[in-house]
């Protein structure tokens, strides 16, 4: 695997891989890599001939200052897992990389309501620092296919939307979600859970499957809300938003009773385990 640094040497060897008429992948990541990561590589190898990850912890896409100075650091375990796994290519920027003219007055991107809502509404600003970080990093790539996970709903679509307004011809493939035995939902801030905070963090995954099994009853929405919240706020949680939405659109998808929405529903849930915030969503 060729570790880079900088984006004209990243560049250079990708140019030289599509000069070989080679498809290039791209995973995305901010490191601190766990089997769902290694998942996506796996995609990536089966589905194109080069495969390029990236580690990067984006500060612009951060609300809470303590969140970014908290998130893990593991990136000697990273590389060997990248190395293990068969990735080519690993560009590992610095902010000054991302960032030359530094992380004011940045662009600003037509996301429309996806702002607003869920992961929008209570993380004001997050979803623009994903779109200047991936921005940055499909530019400096140009991949054929990019490889993110189905943990992160909303943000895909954030991404695919962004690729729209890029009139890019990268191909965005959402793969499943990864969860650990006991049902809960692959991810970085894992690390940070304690033994006991990471039992309770099941609840979340145990909520989400209630609230597929219910609807498919055809309960009425409110009576499986109240529910699942009962269940979070009983284990210890601090409800972001437990909600029923559109698969496609993420706009709220329940009637008065579930039955009567027919198309392709996502079930979502934000909360936080002390100071750790946890998402996770199932297909209903």
């Amino acid at each position: 695997m060729i570790i880079f640094k900088y984006a004209d040497q990243l560049a250079r060897y990708i140019q030289q891989q599509k000069a070989a008429q080679k498809q290039i992948g791209f995973v995305p990541t901010m490191g601190a890599l766990h089997n769902g990561h290694i998942a996506l590589i796996d995609r990536s190898k089966q589905d194109t001939a080069v495969t390029v990850c990236s580690i990067f912890v984006n500060p612009t896409q951060f609300n809470n200052a303590t969140d970014y100075q908290l998130y893990p650091n593991t990136i000697e375990p990273d590389i060997m897992k990248l190395e293990a796994a068969g990735c080519d290519a690993l560009f590992l920027p610095s902010i000054a990389e991302m960032y030359p003219q530094g992380t004011a007055g940045l662009e600003h991107y037509d996301l429309g309501y996806l702002e607003t809502l869920l992961e929008g509404k209570f993380r004001p600003g997050h979803f623009q620092g994903v779109c200047q970080v991936m921005f940055r990093l499909l530019t400096m790539v140009q991949p054929h296919k990019l490889f993110m996970g189905q943990k992160d709903y909303q943000q895909c679509m954030v991404v695919s939307r962004l690729l729209q307004l890029m009139q890019s011809a990268t191909e965005l493939i959402t793969c499943p979600t990864l969860r650990e035995p006991d049902g809960l939902a692959m991810s970085s801030r894992n690390m940070r859970l304690s033994l006991h905070d990471r039992q309770i963090a099941t609840t979340i995954y145990k909520c989400l499957t209630t609230i597929k099994q219910e609807c498919n009853k055809g309960i009425t929405w409110p009576v499986i809300k109240e529910k699942a919240e009962q269940l979070l706020t009983g284990a210890g949680f601090i409800i972001d938003y437990v909600e029923l939405a559109d698969a496609t659109t993420l706009q709220p998808a329940h009637a008065t009773m579930a039955t009567i929405y027919q198309g392709p529903r996502v079930a979502l849930i934000a909360a936080f385990l002390h100071e750790v915030r946890l998402i996770d969503n199932i297909l209903v």
